[in-house]
């Protein structure tokens, strides 16, 4: 008898049998292999904690750039464990997903930036905040995933929902790059003000906390009594606000696989290097001027696939054939490289432009 019959009427078959199936089109996941993905996951997380974050330091670009590098060669291997085990299909799906999930985690870092500016976190301690922060976020979207994975096994309709959601975040990517574009034909400030969220404006109005920092302490006690420091409350923040970028992130991947296998694998691996992603391009992000719309571009693809694929399941849109999963990732990967190469150019052309401005030679 195996494993998976032993548990037929338990919790866990019900939470991955969206990945028991029987079509040879599905992919079929034993339990063990959630286990291992788990168990390496959280192996990685702890290497981490008690490895780099243990000890407070600012790390270098150079060791941003190695452990990162790390990071995606991991990645890399996984997917090639994949292409092995369970064929070139699903192997295809998850660098497509992977993909997608790196390249969403801009969107993520540049926010990251601005909530840890606002709490004026000391640089030594940045990488505690965002650990903490990614292995809250990991567990939002794990939840979200099984959701998910649930929604999509049992109702078509739900593409469809999923697909609209990705418009409305492909349209507003568009509007945001436009606003942008317009501050910087200002010349003002691109706009980085933070409101603290309703997390945690609740957690600092019931729970007393310090005035300042106490190290990279998340609770310490002071007159007898105990209190939360703003370091704690910077990485409750900073995982309360990952939760939208699931609502994005979660949908655009179910848009390029349907297992949820692979879903939480993309999502674990992209997160995980978010990390070293974020000291890597700290300060490089503003270089990537049509990131936006680079984003606006592959959100509204997989928009376009969910919808296709939820109109053949009724019947509509026959005429129109569903991107396979290769020209998804070479859509994804040649949008990628565009929004680079034409963000380097315009940011070089808008440096000239405001040197030029700056020069008192050219005045006279």
């Amino acid at each position: 008898m195996t494993l998976s019959s032993l548990l037929s009427h338990s919790w866990a078959q019900q939470m991955f049998q969206a990945t028991q199936t029987n079509s040879l089109s599905d992919m079929h996941v034993y339990l063990w292999e959630w286990f291992a993905l788990g168990a390496f996951v959280l192996s990685l997380i702890l290497f981490d904690l008690l490895g780099h974050v243990r000890k407070a330091h600012e790390p270098t670009i150079k060791e941003a750039a190695i452990w990162s590098s790390i990071y995606i060669s991991l990645a890399i291997i996984f997917g090639i464990s994949l292409l092995v085990r369970h064929g070139s299909q699903f192997a295809t799906e998850y660098f497509a997903g992977y993909i997608t999930e790196y390249s969403l985690s801009l969107d993520n870092i540049f926010v990251f930036i601005i909530i840890i500016s606002a709490f004026k976190v000391p640089r030594i301690y940045q990488q505690k905040v965002l650990m903490y922060g990614i292995i809250i976020a990991l567990t939002l979207r794990f939840v979200f995933i099984l959701l998910g994975a649930a929604l999509v096994e049992r109702y078509i309709w739900v593409f469809f929902i999923f697909g609209a959601w990705m418009l409305y975040t492909s349209i507003k990517q568009v509007i945001d790059g436009v606003n942008e574009a317009r501050e910087r034909d200002s010349q003002l400030e691109p706009s980085e003000e933070y409101e603290p969220n309703f997390t945690t404006r609740l957690i600092s109005k019931y729970i007393p906390t310090t005035d300042g920092y106490v190290g990279d302490r998340l609770i310490t006690r002071h007159a007898g009594k105990t209190m939360i420091t703003p370091l704690l409350l910077c990485i409750v923040s900073i995982g309360s606000v990952d939760l939208m970028f699931a609502l994005d992130s979660i949908p655009a991947i179910y848009g390029l696989t349907k297992e949820p296998f692979i879903v939480f694998a993309a999502n674990a691996f992209a997160l995980l290097g978010l990390r070293q992603l974020f000291f890597l391009i700290d300060g490089l992000l503003e270089k990537l001027i049509y990131l936006h719309f680079g984003l606006a571009a592959i959100l509204g693809f997989i928009a376009v696939k969910l919808i296709v694929h939820a109109s053949h399941g009724y019947g509509y849109l026959e005429a129109i054939p569903e991107p396979s999963i290769l020209f998804s990732v070479l859509f994804i990967v040649f949008s990628i490289i565009i929004t680079v190469i034409v963000s380097v150019i315009g940011a070089r052309k808008i440096e000239a432009h405001l040197g030029k401005q700056d020069d008192p030679a050219e005045d006279e």
